[in-house]
């Protein structure tokens, strides 16, 4: 992989840049955390602006309403946004970064043409629906049942931790199609729409106040089977291509973020005089050099996905294995850099991005998870016993 940046890739970062100074100052303040209406409204915005730009679904094929960027492109788009502090995909997560991208690889093109423009423009906002409260690594092991009647499904079931459910249109759902079937067979990808009759939200609040999860029950809601993405029973292949993005690409702008969070937490520590001692040093190098590190394995990853379709690969889990490890390590260095004091002051971002931190071993997949895909997938060890 050549790491250099050609001559276009430049003139494109520069006009990025030029967009971002002028569009970034004129943006309104950003809502309360717990004002998901005002949030949402936000996210989509922003999300529209990118559109109008040019910006939204950069690396998404053309046929799927992107560009078809390079990854390299993409890679500079989520590096200029980070640093000048544009606004994350927030409400638009799951639907950008998740079931987008699994609709452009495995949907119709009658699906395609129905739900990734909307996702492009921010007209619309997914959840996700694959977690239940006995299903959570073991996603395999899910009980929600959607038994077929005609042309629709009719799905009962618990599903948790489910991202933005209370401010989405759609739902990525699993559901078990096959109840004797092996649990890893007899699945399906759904799209549930959330205003159906059935549907209860009730919301979570995290450890640091937030509700960004919720806990959905399903009682008797009937989804049209046009809205199964792939095959039915077919659903455990299609939950892998989405666990690839998820694992794969969607954390790449984080790492910037990371990087960024590093700096200032460096500058904190000159400001205070904590730098002058050589063990915190050589910490924060450390630090360095593994975000420098994962960056470049986000350059791998994603120039692999571009040359294999589009889909990332396995080694998503490596970088989210090291990842997620590396995360909770800055926010340790965090506290030690601002005492008691600074590290459980609420009011401040360093507190709620530690108290974030502790998640990413589970989100996304645990690591006791990823390590055994590391070691049966990439390693060829045989799985245990």
């Amino acid at each position: 992989m050549d790491l250099a940046y050609t001559e276009a890739e430049e003139e494109f970062r520069g006009r990025l840049r030029e967009w971002l100074a002028a569009v970034l100052p004129g943006l309104p303040p950003k809502p309360s955390p717990d004002d998901w209406p005002a949030r949402r409204a936000y996210d989509t915005a922003w999300q529209r602006m990118l559109y109008d730009a040019g910006y939204a679904g950069l690396h998404w094929p053309e046929d799927a309403g992107g560009r078809g960027a390079t990854p390299t492109q993409h890679l500079i788009f989520l590096e200029e946004t980070e640093r000048a502090g544009a606004p994350y995909v927030g409400a638009n997560f799951v639907g950008l970064l998740h079931a987008g991208p699994t609709v452009a690889a495995e949907g119709t093109a009658e699906q395609r043409a129905r739900w990734l423009p909307p996702v492009l423009r921010g007209d619309e906002i997914w959840c996700q629906g694959f977690s239940e409260p006995d299903a959570g690594s073991d996603l395999a092991a899910l009980r929600t049942r959607a038994v077929r009647d005609g042309d629709d499904y009719v799905v009962s079931g618990q599903k948790i931790w489910t991202s933005h459910a209370e401010v989405a249109d759609w739902c990525e759902l699993l559901v078990r199609t096959d109840p004797g079937a092996p649990k890893h067979r007899g699945i399906s990808w759904l799209a549930m729409p959330m205003d159906a009759p059935g549907i209860t939200v009730r919301p979570l609040r995290t450890l640091a106040g937030s509700t960004e999860f919720a806990e959905v029950f399903l009682d008797e809601v009937r989804v049209p089977v046009r809205n199964r993405v792939g095959a039915e029973n077919d659903g455990w292949r299609v939950t892998m291509v989405t666990l690839s993005f998820e694992r794969g690409t969607a954390f790449v702008g984080e790492v910037v973020a990371c990087r960024r969070t590093l700096e200032a937490l460096a500058a904190e520590a000159r400001r205070t005089g904590r730098w002058d001692d050589p063990v915190l040093r050589r910490r924060l190098g450390r630090l360095n050099a593994e975000f420098r590190a994962l960056w470049r394995l986000t350059q791998w990853n994603v120039s692999e996905s571009q040359r294999t379709g589009g889909v990332p690969g396995i080694g998503g889990s490596v970088f989210k294995l090291r990842y997620s490890g590396v995360r909770q390590e800055l926010y340790e260095a965090a506290a030690e850099v601002l005492g008691a004091e600074g590290a459980f002051d609420l009011d401040r971002e360093w507190a709620l991005g530690r108290l974030s931190s502790l998640s990413y071993t589970i989100a996304a997949g645990t690591s006791q998870i990823q390590r055994n895909i590391v070691a049966e997938r990439i390693l060829g060890l045989p799985k245990g016993r």
